[in-house]
């Protein structure tokens, strides 16, 4: 099958988790939010490192995703990098100092970028491709949710329609 048909909302869901809805209002986030990547901004490296009742820091959240899209642009890339995947590795990654943290959230942001370079050209996909696609989007709102939860600066604005 091709993803044709799919494009352009692969794209405008995942392109809002990431920078924010357009000012039209968005289908995930609540209109004027910033998305994933300005919100990051927002919060220190000493904040990013803290860790909640043995839970894990938005810096091993960010880690996971960075981690998790590095696979997903390998995959586009013609790799199976699914073999030998390290999720566990992957939530390591607990405390950073400032360099640590910026350097982080710059990975992420290219993985990203890479990623909706990726999903806004149709390809051909088998049937578990097309959900590994779809799944990367849905895990990553699961973890803005998460990071979201950890710590309150980088709540969203609430609904006001």
């Amino acid at each position: 099958m091709n993803t044709k048909d799919i494009t352009q909302t692969l794209t405008t869901l995942f392109g809002e988790l990431v920078e924010g809805p357009t000012e039209e209002g968005g289908y995930m986030l609540n209109r004027h939010d910033k998305g994933m990547l300005k919100s990051l901004d927002k919060l220190s490296a000493k904040d990013a490192s803290r860790t909640h009742d043995g839970g894990a820091s938005v810096a091993a959240h960010v880690n996971h995703l960075r981690y998790g899209l590095s696979l997903m642009n390998r995959w586009a890339a013609g790799e199976n990098p699914f073999e030998d995947a390290d999720w566990a590795g992957s939530w390591e990654k607990i405390e950073v100092s400032d360099a640590e943290w910026k350097q982080l959230r710059d990975e992420l942001r290219g993985e990203v970028r890479q990623w909706l370079s990726t999903i806004k050209n149709p390809r051909d996909v088998i049937q578990i491709e097309l959900n590994g696609m779809i799944g990367s989007i849905a895990h990553f709102a699961y973890h803005f949710g998460a990071i979201r939860q950890i710590d309150r600066k980088l709540r969203g604005p609430s609904a006001t329609d």
